[in-house]
């Protein structure tokens, strides 16, 4: 297969709307109407009268913690140079890893503001972060970005626009951190786990981490220091954050243990 793909959708009264910013409006909107199944099916009413007012703070942790992410992990010299790229948002360039952090941060900005509890609003919240990702991985896909590492060995390799056959490892990642997590993080809710506080967040954590790092197995590095990192010790930068994920996601599991909400004293 070659992929070949305008990063450009359509225009509009001529101008450009990216596939990269459908990504993110789309996942955003599908995510929204997910979650707010989900505290309905909880019995977390309350909860619901906060999600519009969320959204604006999802938006901002995940364009500005993505985006600086992505600056100074991945490209830092690049953006050094040419400063104005970094606004430049629609070009792609994204790390999950800073808008991880960046909506963690906003998360506990508005939980704090309105008095409610962290842990309990981020586990119906991190059931449908994987819906965004899915859209995230097939914008990379069709950006031509985030390249798989080069294979003739497999019937399905993809070739991007250097030519060269390919594993389509954003499709790889889309299934296995969009549609594998987002499966096994609903089975989780219909298996009640959202009555221990954190234990959601937890497996997301687990989920997302384990997945990354098989999809980075098929990926080549993002950067010149996530490619000296793998040449010396096996493991890209993406990999070494996985395992933070993992500990975090395994520290949340545990703890949530002793906080089963609906048990009686």
């Amino acid at each position: 297969m070659i992929c070949d793909f305008s990063a450009v959708a359509f225009h509009v009264f001529g101008f450009p709307i990216y596939w990269y910013s459908l990504a993110y409006i789309f996942g955003i909107i599908i995510a929204l109407k997910f979650t707010e199944f989900f505290f309905k099916k909880s019995n977390n009413i309350e909860a619901l009268k906060y999600t519009d007012e969320f959204i604006g703070y999802i938006v901002f942790g995940i364009i500005i913690g993505g985006r600086l992410g992505h600056v100074l992990f991945y490209d830092f010299s690049f953006y050094l140079e040419n400063p104005l790229e970094i606004f430049k948002v629609w070009h792609g360039g994204m790390s999950f890893f800073g808008g991880f952090m960046g909506i963690v941060l906003a998360s506990f900005l508005f939980c704090k503001k309105n008095r409610i509890n962290f842990l309990k609003f981020m586990d119906i919240w991190s059931i449908s972060v994987p819906i965004g990702l899915f859209f995230g991985r097939i914008a990379n896909f069709i950006n031509g970005e985030l390249l798989g590492k080069v294979s003739e060995a497999i019937p399905w390799f993809v070739v991007f626009k250097d030519g060269a056959p390919r594993h389509p490892s954003q499709i790889y990642e889309a299934i296995l951190e969009g549609l594998l997590l987002f499966f096994i993080l609903a089975v989780s809710f219909y298996k009640k786990q959202y009555r221990f506080t954190g234990r959601l967040s937890g497996i997301f954590c687990l989920g997302y981490g384990l997945c990354r790092f098989i999809g980075e197995l098929f990926r080549e590095p993002d950067s010149f220091f996530s490619y000296q990192l793998h040449s010396k010790t096996g493991i890209n930068l993406n990999q070494y954050m996985c395992f933070a994920i993992l500990v975090l996601g395994t520290f949340l599991v545990y703890k949530s243990r002793s906080h089963d909400t609906c048990k009686t004293h």
